[in-house]
């Protein structure tokens, strides 16, 4: 796989049993470039460990003033020279093509949950380890399956040369085979506590960025009450505690450095005297005390790469586990055949009870906003929570969870009360999968998008005031919350479901403006099913039915005036009026005279 080819068709599915189990099947599906870096590799390490040999030739070949040894010890070095430039050019290119290949599966199959669970996943899980996984663990993953290749050669590369070493000087090879196997695990006792001081600071450091975001998020908030002194001194305490930890961490690696430099330098050390009693003994050559000493100095570099493994896994390992937490979260499925056609018919939630008939303008009033999120959820065929039954949603009799997801996709569209707007152009951000029956200047007139129109064209510089080209800012943060909302009901009207789930359309807009929405709303879903989780009388009194939600089931149904005047809990919710201040249906002002005084 090479990275011009990504992404993947399909990223494959993955053994989310265990943290090691996901990196092993991470592993494997890397196989064919972890085999090519094993070659490279493979060709640096012997090339830098066949250096010593060539210059170990060379030197005693002028000792015995012998041309033809030293002809084939200058050959020696060319050769390895060359294998050096080849093998690590190679390595470093098959080495970034594995971490980013690796990287992007993961991605990709964190990107393909979240699109399967929507909403539900941070429910499940915190949206900062959401976050977390998808940015820094995915970078530590693809560190680990990268550097298990270069570790692979690194360590064949050091067998091959206490073999060699044995073979070529029994004198003093038997001691840096004895000692290359204690070098490379030196680290090893201190490793487990260096996991924890850096799973510690990783800790520390998720909290202090969780309490700097909702002090970002509640800034207004703490401004009115007077409480920025407050909590700066919490994050600044919270700050000081990452601070202290991660010195704790790096004090701890820096050791396990420290033993990788000191210890081969050591061994170094004691080659030296002891080939050199040996040289003046002449049980050794000086050649042979030049090769054992270049070989055991340049044990360094592959050395180097066992410390960079045990430090790849251990942030690599808790980065897996999490990784595979969220991934082995489940859409609830049915176990009835799968259907690809999308059904026709009633929209049905065996939960609530609650009915929305085929082709009709159903509103449902919650008291509890929460509840109608859930409800929202639920109706466009999202798992349930814990607690509140695993009945799928009907739709003409056929349970959505037993769909295809993109069938069930398909069928049914809903659209939260708080909307993402994706940076780009407004053409953009309307060129979503659609029916093609609604066209988008419809979608906008019907969500009242005209002044938003107004507002993109006049602020748009390179477009010629055209407002489809003018470029939107993430998450819409230049336009207001109302202009927002009504631009991502443009996006849904235009889309043209069989069955649209409003949560809230119009909490953010005025009320004459809320009246022309919801006429707008009404007008262009004329014969399609459409349901509005809403406590508005603008958008109720446009209904064909209103279906009352009192602890969480259906508790009455109508139209807006007959539950307005028969239904104290619905009037409760609607008007705000309690049992002893009745609402007067006379107050009631039709919607068709507020677009006539509009007009």
């Amino acid at each position: 796989m090479q990275i011009k080819d990504l992404p993947y068709a399909d990223p494959g599915v993955p053994d989310v049993r265990s943290g090691f189990r996901f990196l092993l099947w991470l592993g494997r599906r890397q196989l064919g470039g972890q085999l090519k870096c094993l070659f490279w590799g493979l060709l640096l390490q012997l090339g830098i460990a066949g250096l010593p040999l060539g210059v170990g030739v060379s030197v005693q070949a002028v000792v015995d003033r012998d041309g033809g040894w030293l002809v084939l010890g200058l050959g020696l070095l060319v050769g390895c020279g060359l294998a050096i430039a080849a093998g690590d050019t190679m390595v470093h290119r098959v080495a970034v093509t594995n971490w980013i290949t690796a990287a992007a599966r993961v991605q990709q199959l964190l990107a393909r949950k979240a699109a399967e669970l929507g909403s539900v996943l941070t429910r499940r899980v915190a949206a900062g380890e959401v976050v977390a996984v998808s940015t820094g663990d995915v970078e530590k993953i693809g560190w680990f399956v990268e550097a298990l290749s270069r570790f692979a050669s690194s360590a064949v590369a050091l067998a091959a040369v206490c073999v060699g070493l044995v073979l070529y000087q029994p004198e003093l090879g038997p001691l840096v085979a004895l000692a290359v196997p204690v070098l490379a695990l030196a680290a090893l006792p201190l490793l487990p506590r260096a996991t924890r001081r850096a799973n510690e600071q990783r800790g520390k450091a998720g909290r202090a960025t969780e309490l700097a975001s909702d002090t970002v998020a509640g800034l207004r908030v703490l401004r009115g009450i007077g409480g920025e002194e407050l909590f700066l001194g919490r994050y600044r305490a919270a700050s000081q505690e990452v601070r202290r930890a991660a010195v704790r961490s790096a004090r701890m690696w820096a050791l396990i450095a420290a033993l990788q430099v000191l210890l081969p330098g050591l061994l170094l050390l004691g080659v030296v005297v002891y080939g050199a009693q040996l040289a003046l003994d002449h049980r050794i050559s000086v050649g042979a005390l030049v090769t054992v000493y270049g070989a055991v100095a340049l044990t360094h570099h592959p050395l180097r790469t066992f410390e960079e493994i045990a430090m790849a896994y251990s942030f690599s390992r808790p980065a897996a586990r999490r990784a595979a937490r969220v991934l082995a979260l489940a859409r609830t499925t049915s176990t009835s055949t799968a259907a690809h056609e999308v059904p026709d018919g009633d929209l049905y939630d065996p939960v609530t009870g609650v009915r929305a008939p085929a082709g009709e303008f159903t509103a449902v009033v919650c008291g509890d906003p929460d509840a109608a999120g859930r409800l929202a959820d639920r109706l466009g065929g999202h798992p349930a929570e814990p607690g509140e039954g695993h009945s799928s949603v009907l739709l003409g009799g056929i349970a959505l969870d037993s769909l295809p997801l993109d069938t069930a996709r398909a069928a049914v569209l809903v659209q939260d009360k708080d909307p993402v707007l994706l940076s780009g152009t407004l053409a953009e951000l309307l060129d979503v999968p659609a029916s093609g029956k609604v066209a988008a200047a419809e979608a906008l007139d019907a969500a009242r998008c005209g002044d938003v129109l107004d507002a993109l064209a006049q602020a748009s510089v390179d477009t010629g005031g055209d407002p489809m080209r003018t470029r939107i800012t993430e998450r819409g943060r230049s336009l207001s919350g109302g202009q927002r909302q009504r631009l991502a009901l443009a996006r849904s009207l235009v889309t043209d479901p069989p069955v649209l789930v409003l949560d809230e359309p119009t909490s953010a807009v005025d009320a004459h403006t809320e009246a022309r929405v919801a006429a707008g709303i009404k007008r262009l879903r004329t014969g399609r099913t459409t349901v509005v989780l809403a406590s508005s009388p603008l958008l109720l009194d446009l209904a064909d039915r209103v279906v009352l939600v009192d602890g969480g089931t259906a508790a009455a149904v109508g139209t807006h005036r007959e539950l307005l005047a028969a239904e104290p809990r619905y009037r409760a919710v609607v008007t705000r009026e309690t049992e002893a201040e009745p609402a007067l249906d006379g107050d009631l002002v039709p919607l068709g005279e507020l677009e006539g005084e509009s007009a």
